[in-house]
């Protein structure tokens, strides 16, 4: 009877384990501790990792021997895609190291670079001895037929390897929800690129064009019918969701103004990036290094007035800017040098706004301060020039000669001036209690909410041309460095439509505590001495304290 009774027993036990087993894999609890919740997925990237159907598989680069910072950003990586798998097992992540069979380190880069995703090179301190090494901060999500590229390092000028890991473990929640969000979700939203007021030629515009077409249709867009058949055109403009005006340089009439007025007061967003200003360095290099900087009047002073702004007719002059690069020497032996070029100032943030949160630096050039004035609309000032800010008055002449100069600091006083203004609210119709210049039948005196966001710099959205193709907007090549502009862009867009928001992922918090190189070096023979002779004299008290308990207990 005994036997039958163990193997019941035992049959029992693996039913219990069996079940036990199959709840687990059915149902779960995971427990966030950490102080940030930086583990916890957001509402947002919840819903857009539900909405994965299918299975969608990460391909992720960092995989390898790394420097201890960036052994960080891979440990945070996994720990955030076992996150997004573990709320739907459609998502599959694999880690590849690049280097693992033994290529050339150099020749595997090359072939990154070629698809886009370039390698970071690092300089590793290690007992006293510097080295270079390579590591691959990409990875590649692959949806059916669908592949993106998702960047995991950020880029910050000036920034220490722990602040650039920090800022990079901040995105990556966004970075691929991000990709996720491209992946499954159908272009839906239109954007209208205004041409037709001198705007920037395609070619000037064509890397951030080729960046928000992941995310929305796109199609250029000219008020030229607007003396002609004002009503058609202001009816054809009301299907885009979104007004991308990149740089005017000539008048509107006031037919035009008219159209952009009506199609804000119905609910339409706006992204200006215009200056009243007219100076472009390759007028300094084309007039032996001297160019005029004059006014530019593109007849739109009236309109951002009722709106609640005015851009100034003024030169931002900063100390905390980016540089011109000038030539030296001639044929091969030619060297492009970085000099200070205080027109290009790199802007600093006054809050910490879902569009500007955690982006680097964003470059202007030849900017003009805007001015707030009072209304209903709500105001918020995204980007503004450092305290060390100058404004010089139009016409001015600019010089090269200026790049040797030093400046006299006491003249910077003009403190912080906003370049970037969003407004958001229901706006008044420029054309209230005036004459319109054509009649419409719903015409809106007062508008629905809306919003608009207007840059005062239309050169934030200008990419360089090499060899006739764009290069990445924001990305200096002689110099390295790599600003905030598309970013900057990318974010405004997304806000301004309301994008599945991913936008409100960004504002999450996240900070990682880092080793402190510099005192562990100093401390290290003291550390080492605690980590080997401590395990040996809690051994020791162990020992005695057991032997004295045993020899107590049988004493008595």
């Amino acid at each position: 009877m005994k036997k039958p009774k163990k193997i019941k027993s035992i049959l029992i036990l693996l039913v219990i384990l069996v079940a036990a087993n199959f709840l687990a894999s059915e149902f779960y609890l995971r427990f966030d501790l950490t102080q940030d919740q930086r583990y916890s997925l957001s509402p947002a990237a919840k819903e857009i990792v539900a909405d994965v159907k299918q299975p969608v598989i990460f391909d992720v680069f960092l995989e390898g021997n790394f420097p201890s910072e960036f052994r960080r950003l891979q440990n945070e990586t996994r720990q955030m895609l076992e996150e997004f798998s573990a709320y739907n097992r459609n998502i599959k992540v694999n880690f590849v190291d690049p280097l693992a069979e033994g290529g050339d380190a150099h020749a595997i880069a090359e072939e990154f670079y070629k698809m886009g995703m370039t390698p970071a090179r690092l300089n590793v301190q290690e007992n006293g001895k510097n080295s270079e090494s390579i590591i691959f901060p990409w990875a590649i999500a692959n949806y059916g037929d669908k592949t993106i590229k998702i960047p995991l390092l950020k880029n910050q000028i000036g920034a220490t390897d722990e602040e650039r890991v920090n800022a990079s473990v901040q995105q990556l929640e966004y970075v691929f929800a991000d990709g996720l969000s491209k992946l499954i979700y159908p272009r839906e939203k239109k954007i209208a690129v205004m041409r037709g007021n001198g705007e920037l030629p395609d070619s000037q515009i064509a890397d951030f064009v080729k960046t928000i077409q992941e995310y929305y249709f796109m199609a250029p867009f000219t008020l030229d019918s607007a003396a002609t058949n004002p009503e058609k055109t202001m009816a054809d403009l009301k299907e885009y969701d979104l007004i991308l005006e990149p740089k005017p340089t000539q008048a509107y009439s006031e037919n035009e103004k008219y159209i952009l007025d009506q199609y804000l007061m119905h609910g339409g967003k706006m992204l200006w990036l215009a200056e009243v200003t007219n100076m472009e360095t390759d007028s300094l290099f084309n007039n032996r290094g001297a160019a005029i900087a004059l006014p530019r009047n593109l007849n739109l002073g009236d309109y951002f007035f009722s709106y609640g702004i005015r851009i100034n007719p003024e030169l931002i002059n900063d100390l905390y800017s980016a540089p011109i690069i000038l030539a030296s020497g001639s044929g091969q032996n030619t060297r492009f040098n970085p000099y200070p070029w205080f027109y290009s100032p790199l802007t600093s943030s006054p809050n910490e706004h879902p569009i500007i949160n955690n982006i680097e630096a964003v470059k202007f050039e030849y900017a003009n301060p805007i001015d707030t004035l009072t209304n209903n609309i709500e105001k918020t000032i995204l980007l503004s020039s450092s305290p060390r800010t100058r404004l010089e008055g139009v016409p001015a002449q600019i010089s090269l000669d200026m790049v040797g100069e030093k400046p006299d600091v006491s003249l910077y006083n003009s403190g912080e001036q906003p370049l970037v203004v969003l407004l958001e609210g229901e706006f008044t119709s420029v054309y209230k209690n005036r004459v319109k210049p054509f009649k419409i039948s719903n015409h809106r005196d007062k508008g629905v909410d809306s919003k608009m966001l207007v840059v005062s710099d239309g050169d934030v959205i200008k990419n360089d041309i090499r060899d006739g193709k764009a290069m990445e907007l924001g990305f200096q090549r002689y110099t390295g460095n790599t600003y905030g502009n598309k970013e900057f862009l990318l974010n405004a867009v997304n806000y301004l439509l309301d994008d599945t928001g991913l936008i409100d992922i960004r504002s999450k918090k996240i900070k990682l505590a880092f080793l402190d190189k510099e005192k562990a070096a100093a401390q290290r023979e003291q550390w080492q001495l605690i980590n080997l002779a401590g395990p040996i004299i809690l051994l020791l008290i162990f020992g005695i304290a057991f032997r004295y308990y045993r020899k107590q207990k049988y004493v008595k």
